[in-house]
């Protein structure tokens, strides 16, 4: 499976190479260079799983969480954080973010936690699709 990732980070740097070593690893992956593009990028294509980076001007990580969860709530979210704003993902979690990784953080465990991210997504879009299909059947009377 390829876990379609959107990157959002204002670094652009650091997202290129994030891009390239994630495509590498055989996601699909777009970027965002801040919250607002990231909202506007989630208008289209199926993104699975978004890696939001805490600190960046404008609308902060935390600020653009809450309006992805209002707005694309299947949509998985790990937080980026560096050591001064640890706090600030533990809000994020609660606030729904699937978790939290520091900056600068291993590529294998990225990897990793958009792998448990992912799955997390197809099995809450597998439930709805369920659901639909039952509710379809009932209204039939199959």
């Amino acid at each position: 499976m390829h876990e379609k990732v959107l990157l959002v980070d204002d670094e652009q740097g650091f997202v290129e190479a994030m891009e390239k070593r994630l495509t590498k690893r055989g996601m699909v992956v777009r970027t965002a260079l801040s919250g607002e593009a990231a909202l506007e990028a989630l208008q289209t294509a199926g993104t699975e799983v978004v890696v939001l980076d805490v600190k960046m001007p404008g609308m902060d990580g935390v600020e653009t969480l809450r309006r992805i969860k209002a707005e694309f709530p299947l949509v998985e979210v790990i937080m980026l954080t560096g050591h001064g704003t640890v706090e600030t993902a533990i809000e994020g979690m609660r606030l729904g973010a699937f978790d939290y990784l520091m900056k600068p953080c291993e590529i294998e465990d990225l990897v990793a936690k958009v792998g448990q991210a992912a799955q997390r997504h197809q099995g809450h879009e597998a439930r709805i699709l369920q659901a639909e299909a039952e509710s379809i059947a009932l209204r039939r009377g199959d």
